[in-house]
């Protein structure tokens, strides 16, 4: 991928070796919906095959290749790819993230110099504060707030990128750097699971190891 071509949209995602299984269904929900917006996928240490497969795909518009230095769970490396990503309008999308309806829309919703974001109502519920998932941000242009969040997770990588957001902001720094998107956009495991979700599923985020179970369940079936 040239490095000076800026695209002035695009979805990204990203993955290493270990979680690349997910991509061919990812791809092939974000297919079935006949997006016009393609696709940016960042290696984060995927296998060969699996770069020339994306390569030679309609919906990918480039591979993007990051810094042979990736942290041993990948999901760190996500900040930092969507700072680096060549796109004006970007929407990061996580590989577990199962696409139900064409989502192009997206954009429209995004505003600039913020983080655009799902509440993460399980956590909310659960943990007595706001919280916003990672698993979808969308975001225009590279605002302050995602370089603050690129490197406090070069500096902390204890739990999650989404937990080093959250830490980095309070109640009023939240208003200032997210805005939320509606809950179709990314409604997680828990919220169908444990929560009685019977609201509009645009985006179905399968999330953690029971997630990827259920992946796998409708890759096999």
């Amino acid at each position: 991928m040239s490095d000076k071509k800026i695209f002035p949209k695009t979805f990204l995602t990203g993955c290493d070796e270990k979680t690349e299984w997910q991509i061919p269904f990812f791809l092939k929900n974000f297919r079935k919906h006949k997006h016009t917006t393609k696709l940016i996928v960042a290696d984060f240490g995927m296998s060969s095959r699996m770069i020339h497969t994306l390569e030679a795909s309609e919906e990918v518009q480039a591979v993007m290749q990051m810094s042979n230095d990736v942290p041993e769970r990948g999901w760190f490396y996500k900040p930092a790819t969507m700072w680096h990503c060549p796109s004006i309008q970007t929407v990061w999308l996580d590989t577990d993230c199962i696409i139900q309806e064409n989502i192009d829309d997206i954009f429209d919703l995004l505003k600039p110099g913020m983080l655009n974001m799902v509440e993460d109502k399980p956590w909310t519920k659960r943990r007595g504060e706001v919280w916003y998932n990672s698993g979808v941000v969308g975001f225009i242009h590279k605002p302050d707030v995602l370089k603050e969040w690129t490197a406090a997770v070069r500096r902390k990588q204890e739990v999650g990128d989404q937990e080093v957001l959250h830490s980095l902001l309070n109640p009023i720094t939240q208003l200032k750097h997210i805005n939320p998107l509606p809950n179709e956009y990314n409604v997680v495991r828990l919220q169908v699971e444990n929560d009685g979700y019977e609201g509009k599923i645009k985006v179905m985020h399968w999330t953690g190891e029971k997630g990827n179970k259920r992946i796998r369940s409708m890759m096999n079936a």
